[in-house]
């Protein structure tokens, strides 16, 4: 089992270029006028804001849990706040990204569903709302204003556990709708739509409509893969629990599955950047910054006739 000191670093060695990427793309997509009004990339803004939430917050309180070998007294409101940023944000993630693959089919194969504004409205920006409304309240209500009393345990980072989850139809209600279903959902729309545009670019030929859509369809191929790498092992241990599996055979498992799905935030954004050819031609510019060579005026020579 990985010490306090080892996930210490590895998660600092990993979070600080993940920040200074995140800050880079979020500026990249809300400061340039195309990419921020493309309709494809307002889910992406709101992931990574979201990741930007939790880079500020819950990474470094893990980080200060780990230095000091997991010795923090924390008041019950600061583990309710915690708990509400690390859990909510984490299924909020999730959902919102599950959306995000049914959002590219229909963006690709079904343009006709938002061609005009209150199509746009009702087809894509209302589902975004709602389902982030939806986040916002659920975990208000589990960890600020429960039916039950709270459990609190400083020994652990994640320092409050919901009382509702002894509660059967929240536990089956966490479990189906806020991590089997989006987990098929991606799995699902991921699969569908590299198989749909592989046929269609085979059927069809129109190379100038795959170079429209490639951009769109490899983004959330690439962030597909990263959640199930990442995100898949934890939804498989609750389904072994679900399932009658006890927690004592997979108690080792668990932590390593809970701590796998800490990197999803980070990685985050270095995929965002892998997926937009544009950001990547930026940051390499950046980093292989070169400075102007001064210019040098040629001298003026007065040539006088010599007397």
């Amino acid at each position: 089992m990985l010490s306090n000191t080892v996930k210490f670093w590895i998660y600092l060695v990993l979070l600080v270029p993940s920040m200074i990427c995140l800050l880079f793309v979020l500026y990249h997509l809300l400061f340039n006028r195309t990419s921020r009004s493309a309709l494809n990339n307002h889910v992406i803004i709101v992931l990574l804001l979201n990741c930007l939430i939790a880079e500020i917050t819950i990474y470094p309180w893990i980080l200060y849990f780990y230095q000091y070998k997991g010795v923090w007294i924390r008041s019950k409101i600061f583990c309710a706040i915690w708990g509400y940023l690390d859990w909510g944000l984490y299924v909020t993630q999730t959902i919102l990204f599950a959306w995000a693959t049914i959002e590219r089919y229909i963006l690709i194969f079904h343009d006709g569903w938002v061609s005009t504004k209150k199509k746009h409205f009702f087809v894509y920006y209302l589902p975004l709302i709602l389902l982030l409304l939806y986040c916002l309240v659920f975990y208000i209500i589990v960890f600020f204003f429960p039916p039950c009393q709270n459990d609190y345990d400083n020994s652990s980072a994640f320092c409050i556990n919901a009382c509702l989850i002894y509660d059967y139809i929240y536990f089956m209600w966490e479990t189906i709708v806020h991590q089997i279903l989006p987990a098929l959902l991606i799995i699902v729309f991921s699969i569908a739509l590299f198989v749909r545009v592989l046929w269609q670019k085979h059927r069809m030929h129109q190379q100038v409509q795959w170079r429209k859509y490639r951009k769109m369809a490899i983004q959330v191929l690439l962030i597909s893969l990263l959640y199930l790498l990442f995100f898949f092992p934890y939804v498989l241990y609750i389904l072994m629990l679900t399932f009658g599996v006890p927690n004592g055979l997979l108690n080792s498992f668990s932590v390593y599955a809970q701590f796998l799905t800490y990197f999803m935030t980070p990685l985050l954004s270095f995929v965002c950047t892998l997926s937009l050819p544009q950001l990547q031609k930026k940051l390499i510019k950046i980093i292989h910054f070169q400075p102007k060579p001064r210019r040098i005026d040629p001298a003026i020579v007065d040539l006088k006739p010599i007397a």
